[in-house]
């Protein structure tokens, strides 16, 4: 059982920074019962455990028995006592005894290796789906609050650390526990006169080791912090959005000479981690040679005193078991860092897995089929929103917004920005929760509703299209995995995309790129109002789906959006005014209140705050005509 791992070629010295991992392990969250719900985890591989921790015990006693052997080898069999011939028949069982003891050590470590990885692994493998099917549930809210870099980190870091509880904790601290008692008691069978010696001596050892682990320790966490950076440079630059800005502003060669600088910095800190402590390694060499030597001089006084003497036998052995001991005991002296790192990370895990979702299902919630109201029916009652991490005395988002959207309807919302378009269309599927008010689909309140029963009866399109890396088949798949090649191409012609994909060599198996870099912004528009189109919700909700597009690709877009509308319950948030002159009702969001509502004709007969937006709109839409114009002139 070995007591550490190594580094830079000198075994027992681990780069861990202790005050770091210590300042680390403090932050982390209290969680009630920690013991108990990490017990919990590992219970189902209960008998494998069981199983390890006595091969562990095994493995440990059984790598002290060949000094023993040795000890005999030297004063019974080689150099017998009493001054006669070697005794080769007990030589050669001495011999085979040892060599059967290494293999059976050698079987020992291999099973337990394989036990201790097969358990700590499926209980990782448990933990990363559970902790990832939880986030799942979590409301967009949460989401929207949290950095996915630290939502990846638990996934990633703090879950795969927790491997290493069972792999590296538990059985190094029990390896290590016994395998220093068996070298002790070993010691003091061979001779406890030695053994007193070898002790006072030890902590000399220890101290140096620790002072040489701790300055390697500081100098590998910065060798990792200039990783981190390398790291965050490679993402930043050689992502398709990073490698378009830098081309776009003619900073390759800048971006270069900031990842040279960095790997410059690495290697001056790995230089300086493979030479750091040098002098300490020297120092630590000597005391380690110093033992045995220590061991010779006062074993030549006993030998020499000629009472009790010691045999050659007995220093060999000694100075064997002894050696056996250093790394070991240096692993025990961070048993706390180490539970308490273990703690830090399950305490870190069950923080988000206690994270009770602000949005769920009623024990009693009903499926939209069983609503009482005919499906598509949309209806908002004096509705109050506020964003949960609103500040208390910000005005709410929308504030007692009310409106019917009767099945088959086309109703727009438009606005200044922020007026709180958007919210109604995350409050409809129940993304977010009212505040207060009503928000009723099918007749039916929402809190009362299965969620996944009204998004299966919900389609969105949104400004910002998101495509996976993935062919244009499989895209189109998401919405649904059984869908043939003939529903595929149904699908998309009514989007107004299928002659297009046809275009493509591949065509639907042409992989899209990175968030769909390798389209334009109309094709994968277009592509979205497919894969909406092959869901085939009743409701359809569209956040400014156009208004990142230019002129042309939004007439084609339009189009595509307006033959999927058709026959469906449509709710369109729109900046363009353009858009949504053919809705049914059109109503004029300002400060989280609807302030006007009607048909596109009768709001500008009105003479309101929809009126003076498209006289806005009418008047951009000249200016950017006349400088087109003149353009083209030029």
């Amino acid at each position: 059982m070995r007591g550490g791992g190594g580094g830079g070629g000198h075994p027992g010295f681990r780069p861990v920074d202790t005050e770091a991992q210590r300042r680390a392990n403090a932050s982390a969250p209290r969680i009630p019962d920690l013991g108990a719900r990490v017990v919990a985890l590992f219970r189902p591989y209960l008998w494998s455990i069981v199983l390890t921790g006595v091969l562990v015990v095994g493995g440990a006693g059984i790598a002290v028995i060949p000094p023993l052997l040795v000890q005999r080898v030297f004063d019974d069999a080689l150099f017998p006592v009493d001054g006669s011939a070697p005794d080769l028949a007990l030589l050669w069982r001495l011999v085979l005894a040892m060599i059967a003891l290494f293999l059976l050590g050698a079987a020992v470590g291999v099973l337990q290796t394989w036990l201790t990885s097969t358990v700590g692994n499926r209980v990782t493998g448990d933990l990363r789906t559970k902790l990832f099917d939880h986030l799942q549930s979590m409301e967009l809210a949460f989401f929207t609050r949290t950095k996915t870099g630290v939502i990846q980190s638990r996934l990633q870091n703090d879950v795969g650390g927790v491997s290493g509880v069972l792999t590296n904790t538990v059985t190094s601290i029990l390896g290590n526990a016994v395998t220093v008692v068996a070298s002790l008691v070993a010691m003091i069978i061979i001779d406890w006169r030695l053994t007193l010696i070898a002790v006072v001596l030890m902590p000399f050892l220890v101290i140096v080791q620790r002072r040489v682990g701790q300055v390697r320790a500081r100098i590998a966490g910065e060798t990792q912090e200039s990783l981190s950076e390398l790291t965050s440079i490679t993402q930043e630059t050689l992502s398709v959005s990073g490698i378009l800005l830098s081309k776009s502003f003619n900073r390759q060669r800048t971006e270069s000479a900031r990842y040279a600088d960095e790997n410059t910095n690495q290697v001056r800190l790995q230089v300086r981690r493979a030479m750091s402590g040098q002098g300490f390694f020297a120092v630590v060499q000597v005391l380690m040679a110093s033992v045995p030597a220590v061991i010779y001089l006062v074993s030549g006084y006993f030998i020499s005193d000629g009472a009790d003497a010691i045999t050659a036998g007995t220093i060999v052995a000694f100075t064997t078991v002894q050696a056996r001991l250093l790394m070991p005991l240096m692993g025990l002296m961070r048993v706390s860092l180490d539970l308490q790192t273990s703690s830090a990370l399950f305490a870190r895990i069950f923080e988000y897995l206690d994270l009770v979702p602000s949005i769920q299902d009623a024990p009693d919630a009903l499926d939209v089929a069983a609503a009482p109201g005919p499906l598509g029916r949309i209806e908002f009652r004096d509705v109050v929103f506020r964003y949960p991490d609103a500040a208390p005395d910000a005005h709410p988002t929308l504030r007692g917004v009310s409106f019917v959207a009767e099945p088959g309807q086309h109703v727009a919302f438009v606005g200044p920005s922020g007026a709180g378009k958007t919210t109604v269309l995350y409050l409809t599927p129940r993304l977010y929760e009212a505040s207060a008010g009503s928000v009723l689909f099918a007749g039916e309140e929402v809190r009362h509703l299965r969620q996944e029963s009204i998004i299966d009866s919900v389609g969105i399109v949104s400004q910002e299209t998101y495509l996976f890396h993935a062919t244009i088949r499989e895209n189109l798949r998401y919405a649904k995995p059984d869908a043939t090649d003939a529903e595929l191409e149904a699908a998309c012609r009514a989007a107004n995309i299928h002659h297009v994909i046809s275009g493509f060599e591949k065509g639907y198996d042409t992989v899209v790129g990175e968030r769909g870099y390798r389209l334009s912004g109309g094709e994968k528009q277009r592509i979205a109002i497919a894969r909406v189109l092959l869901k085939d919700p009743p409701v359809l909700l569209l956040d400014e789906a156009t208004s990142a597009l230019d002129t042309v690709s939004e007439r084609v877009v339009q189009e595509a959006l307006d033959a999927a509308s058709r026959g469906r319950t449509t709710l369109t948030v729109a900046h363009r005014l353009s858009t949504v002159i053919g809705a049914d009702v059109i109503h004029v969001v300002e400060g989280g209140r609807i302030v006007e509502s009607g048909t596109h004709a009768e709001l500008i007969a009105a003479g309101g705050l929809y009126s003076e937006l498209a006289a806005q709109q009418l008047a951009s839409s000249r200016i950017l005509e006349a400088e087109q114009a003149l353009e083209a002139e030029d």
